[in-house]
């Protein structure tokens, strides 16, 4: 019994952990920090990860410091399972959150994760596929009605994106992925 829990065991990847070293999970990250097990700059392809190798990823303020958005979408569907989970949390563009740290290199906005969809137009120029699970945008504590109201809905959400997000930037945009192969 022991070895069939043993091998149903979830398989999770903490990627750029720095010292946010999760118990339980493979920690990855640029640095060789107390904690991490592979040391690796993920701006460099192809990760040193197997193929359908982890059921679960976490992205903590990774994602904004690679170089592009493509390739490390396509890295993360590569690695993860089909139907396996992905949460992402990026800094969202418009705020100074995305624009101030000078080592961030790409810029999220509530809408960049659908073009890694199957519903979205422009699929054609990579085969990785996700289907979002849910997203969230986060404002300052500050502005927590606001990111109430902002987070009712698709459209309230998209809405906020298109015409309200220069005027009020939130911070973070949370995403749950789902891979799809």
């Amino acid at each position: 019994m022991e070895s069939k829990k043993q091998n149903n065991k979830i398989k999770k990847l903490n990627l750029g952990s720095g010292e946010d070293i999760k118990e339980g999970f493979v920690n990855l990250d640029i640095a060789k920090l107390k904690g991490i097990d592979i040391v690796h700059n993920l701006d460099k392809y192809p990760w040193p990860l197997k193929d359908n190798e982890f059921d679960f990823v976490y992205c903590d303020n990774v994602l904004e410091h690679l170089s592009e958005i493509p390739k490390p979408m396509e890295e993360l569907w590569r690695i993860t399972k089909n139907s396996g989970k992905i949460k992402i949390i990026v800094p969202i563009f418009p705020s100074v959150w995305a624009m101030s740290d000078p080592t961030h290199k790409s810029f999220y906005t509530y809408m960049t994760f659908d073009y890694f969809t199957n519903y979205h137009e422009l699929k054609y120029y990579s085969k990785a596929r996700f289907k979002i699970i849910k997203r969230k945008i986060i404002f300052h504590p500050y502005l927590r009605l606001i990111e109430k109201i902002v987070n009712i809905n698709e459209l309230t959400k998209k809405s906020y994106t298109i015409f309200l997000s220069f005027l009020i930037p939130a911070m973070f945009l949370h995403v749950d992925l789902e891979t799809e192969k």
